[in-house]
Protein backbone atom coordinates (compact mmCIF):
# COMPACT_ATOMS: atom_id res chain seq x y z
CA UNK A 1 0.00 0.00 0.00
CA UNK A 2 1.63 3.45 -0.71
CA UNK A 3 3.17 5.75 1.85
CA UNK A 4 -0.02 8.33 1.45
CA UNK A 5 -2.90 5.90 2.55
CA UNK A 6 -6.42 6.24 3.52
CA UNK A 7 -6.88 8.26 6.57
CA UNK A 8 -7.19 5.73 9.51
CA UNK A 9 -10.35 5.85 11.69
CA UNK A 10 -10.73 6.60 14.98
CA UNK A 11 -11.92 3.42 16.11
CA UNK A 12 -8.43 1.47 14.91
CA UNK A 13 -6.45 4.59 16.32
CA UNK A 14 -8.05 4.41 19.58
CA UNK A 15 -7.66 0.69 19.54
CA UNK A 16 -3.42 1.15 18.71
CA UNK A 17 -2.99 3.58 21.19
CA UNK A 18 -4.96 0.88 24.16
CA UNK A 19 -2.20 -1.85 22.94
CA UNK A 20 0.47 0.57 23.29
CA UNK A 21 -0.86 1.82 26.80
CA UNK A 22 -1.04 -1.57 27.29
CA UNK A 23 2.38 -2.38 26.63
CA UNK A 24 3.35 0.41 28.88
CA UNK A 25 1.28 -1.32 31.68
CA UNK A 26 3.05 -4.16 31.43
CA UNK A 27 6.92 -2.10 31.46
CA UNK A 28 5.67 -0.38 34.46
CA UNK A 29 4.66 -3.71 36.56
CA UNK A 30 6.98 -5.73 35.64
CA UNK A 31 10.36 -3.60 35.61
CA UNK A 32 10.55 -2.58 39.22
CA UNK A 33 11.95 0.74 39.55
CA UNK A 34 12.43 1.94 36.33
CA UNK A 35 9.63 0.46 34.05
CA UNK A 36 8.02 4.17 34.63
CA UNK A 37 10.80 5.74 32.61
CA UNK A 38 10.47 2.34 30.28
CA UNK A 39 7.01 3.32 29.36
CA UNK A 40 7.54 6.94 28.71
CA UNK A 41 10.90 6.45 26.95
CA UNK A 42 8.48 3.87 24.67
CA UNK A 43 5.65 5.89 24.32
CA UNK A 44 7.67 8.71 22.98
CA UNK A 45 9.69 6.52 20.17
CA UNK A 46 7.17 3.69 19.83
CA UNK A 47 5.50 5.35 16.14
CA UNK A 48 9.64 5.55 14.77
CA UNK A 49 9.36 1.73 15.46
CA UNK A 50 9.06 -1.10 12.53
CA UNK A 51 8.74 1.65 10.02
CA UNK A 52 6.70 4.35 11.18
CA UNK A 53 4.77 1.83 13.53
CA UNK A 54 4.38 1.25 17.38
CA UNK A 55 3.72 -2.37 18.38
CA UNK A 56 0.17 -1.47 18.47
CA UNK A 57 0.10 0.14 15.01
CA UNK A 58 1.81 -2.57 13.86
CA UNK A 59 -1.01 -5.26 14.87
CA UNK A 60 -3.71 -2.68 13.78
CA UNK A 61 -1.91 -2.11 10.65
CA UNK A 62 -2.22 1.63 10.61
CA UNK A 63 1.22 3.93 9.93
CA UNK A 64 2.59 7.40 11.06
CA UNK A 65 3.99 9.19 7.97
CA UNK A 66 5.43 12.58 7.78
CA UNK A 67 3.16 15.13 5.45
CA UNK A 68 6.34 16.95 4.04
CA UNK A 69 8.11 14.01 2.45
CA UNK A 70 5.92 11.85 2.44
CA UNK A 71 7.83 8.66 3.90
CA UNK A 72 7.51 6.92 7.01
CA UNK A 73 7.29 8.02 10.32
CA UNK A 74 10.90 8.73 11.85
CA UNK A 75 11.70 8.39 15.90
CA UNK A 76 12.46 12.08 16.09
CA UNK A 77 8.56 12.28 14.76
CA UNK A 78 7.45 10.30 17.03
CA UNK A 79 9.10 11.89 20.13
CA UNK A 80 7.19 15.01 18.75
CA UNK A 81 3.67 13.75 18.15
CA UNK A 82 4.30 11.79 21.53
CA UNK A 83 5.11 14.46 23.85
CA UNK A 84 1.71 16.14 24.44
CA UNK A 85 0.39 11.79 25.70
CA UNK A 86 3.62 11.80 27.72
CA UNK A 87 2.91 15.01 29.61
CA UNK A 88 -0.56 13.72 30.27
CA UNK A 89 1.15 10.48 31.54
CA UNK A 90 3.74 12.47 33.80
CA UNK A 91 0.57 14.92 35.02
CA UNK A 92 -0.90 11.45 36.53
CA UNK A 93 1.25 11.43 39.09
CA UNK A 94 0.38 14.37 41.01
CA UNK A 95 -2.71 13.64 42.62
CA UNK A 96 -6.01 15.23 41.44
CA UNK A 97 -5.38 18.53 39.45
CA UNK A 98 -2.76 15.88 37.49
CA UNK A 99 -5.46 13.54 37.38
CA UNK A 100 -7.85 16.16 36.25
CA UNK A 101 -5.23 18.09 33.63
CA UNK A 102 -4.26 14.17 31.81
CA UNK A 103 -7.83 14.18 31.36
CA UNK A 104 -8.28 17.63 29.56
CA UNK A 105 -5.12 16.60 27.36
CA UNK A 106 -6.77 13.28 25.99
CA UNK A 107 -10.07 15.04 25.39
CA UNK A 108 -8.38 18.06 23.63
CA UNK A 109 -6.46 15.33 21.79
CA UNK A 110 -9.66 13.12 20.77
CA UNK A 111 -11.69 16.13 19.67
CA UNK A 112 -8.74 17.46 17.70
CA UNK A 113 -8.95 14.25 15.90
CA UNK A 114 -12.11 14.01 15.45
CA UNK A 115 -13.02 17.67 14.12
CA UNK A 116 -9.81 17.64 11.51
CA UNK A 117 -10.82 16.31 8.22
CA UNK A 118 -7.45 14.93 7.82
CA UNK A 119 -7.68 12.89 11.83
CA UNK A 120 -5.08 14.78 13.12
CA UNK A 121 -4.46 15.52 16.76
CA UNK A 122 -2.21 18.13 18.35
CA UNK A 123 0.84 15.31 18.67
CA UNK A 124 0.30 15.42 14.72
CA UNK A 125 0.09 18.79 13.94
CA UNK A 126 3.42 19.77 16.25
CA UNK A 127 5.22 16.76 13.93
CA UNK A 128 3.16 17.36 10.93
CA UNK A 129 2.37 13.98 10.56
CA UNK A 130 -0.67 11.52 10.17
CA UNK A 131 -1.83 8.20 10.27
CA UNK A 132 -2.82 6.49 7.42
CA UNK A 133 -3.70 2.52 7.16
CA UNK A 134 -1.57 0.59 5.54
Amino acid sequence: MPEDGSKASLLLRIIAKSLDFIVIAIAVNTIPQIGYIVGLIYLLISDGLFDGRSLGKKVIRLKVVSVSTEGAGTFRDSILRNTTLAIAILLLKIPLIGWILSLLIFALELLLMLGNKEGKRLGDDIANTKVVEG
